[in-house]
């Protein structure tokens, strides 16, 4: 095979999807900062307020965590006032949920992705990256 026969890595699907994501991710992170809020505690918070009473494996597994990462970052949350773990005991299933301070911050939070989403893929972003954010929402068949 000769350089010529190689295909072009920057023309790869993966890799462009991949730099797309970390600039959106980036992006993101930014307007989550003057929350104290990152993306990934972001993602907890919605995915706390989605299950209430949801437990530890429950989380970790719609996080794509460990279970001791989860642990981890619902003792952050707790300590930060965002979320309440209701275990009643050592060894109990866990009943995590959003407190009211919780739920406000991720309704703040969304209005930050909401702007976020409106630079990288709305009406003014570049026509390109609409395409992308229309072909992301076919092929998971979210609505607009």
């Amino acid at each position: 095979m000769t350089d010529d026969d190689r295909p072009d890595p920057l023309a790869s699907p993966s890799l462009i999807v991949l730099t797309l994501a970390r600039q959106a991710e980036a992006r993101l992170n930014a307007a989550l900062a003057p929350l104290d809020l990152t993306v990934s505690r972001f993602g907890m918070l919605g995915h706390i307020a989605a299950v209430p009473g949801i437990s530890f494996s429950d989380l970790a597994r719609m996080a794509g965590i460990t279970v001791q990462s989860a642990h981890a970052a619902v003792r952050a949350l707790v300590g930060a006032g965002l979320v309440r773990d209701n275990t009643a005991r050592a060894g109990s299933a866990s009943a995590i949920e959003i407190t009211p301070e919780g739920a406000r911050l991720l309704e703040a939070a969304k209005v930050a992705l909401r702007e976020v989403d409106e630079e990288l893929f709305g009406p003014d972003a570049d026509p390109i990256r609409r395409r992308v954010a229309e072909t992301i929402r076919a092929v998971f068949a979210l609505e607009p």
